[in-house]
């Protein structure tokens, strides 16, 4: 498979994959990469590589806007490569330019999950610094109100993860990269 949006450039042929935390973006941008034969980058983990240190302790040291800071730099950087799979952090889309950015870089896949799977598949989850509240389902449901209009836009692709198998979502997305070709 060549072709993945005639709208971008040879060059800017990245797939990014966005979408809530617990979505699938890093297990499923793994396996997708690994079938494409293509190198696989987690947003997050190249932050936190950079950095030294797991993104909670960012967000403790420079709060949210100093994490983002770091996020759009990363995006910025990557949507200058080519040939990636890059699974983003869950709040990637808040900034204007990051959404621009990941448009221009390639094509972009919202892997949609509801609010109530979310939760079940991050709530035990220490690494993700926003849930770490009181009440972590209200703030997903807060989250997604806010994030799911965004990832809409910024998508060339909506796949709907319905917690199925891991092969079934791939399949799903390789199926949607495939008819964006041939439109």
């Amino acid at each position: 498979m060549r072709c993945y949006n005639r709208q971008v450039s040879a060059k800017n042929n990245n797939i990014y994959l966005v979408g809530m935390p617990g979505a699938g973006k890093t297990t499923v941008g793994r396996h997708l990469a690994r079938r494409m034969q293509r190198p696989f980058i987690d947003a997050d983990h190249e932050i936190e590589a950079r950095t030294g240190v797991r993104i909670p302790l960012i967000f403790d040291i420079e709060g949210e806007q100093g994490f983002r800071d770091r996020e759009s730099r990363v995006i910025a950087e990557l949507a200058n490569e080519s040939n990636l799979v890059v699974a983003t952090g869950g709040g990637v889309v808040l900034r204007p330019e990051n959404r621009t950015a990941l448009k221009q870089g390639g094509t972009v896949v919202y892997l949609h999950a509801s609010p109530r799977l979310l939760f079940e598949r991050t709530r035990l989850d220490p690494n993700r610094p926003l849930l770490q509240v009181a009440d972590p389902m209200q703030k997903i449901e807060e989250l997604f109100a806010q994030r799911d209009p965004l990832y809409r836009e910024v998508a060339d692709i909506v796949i709907n993860s319905l917690g199925g198998s891991i092969n079934h979502l791939i399949k799903q997305v390789e199926r949607e990269l495939h008819k964006q070709c041939a439109a």
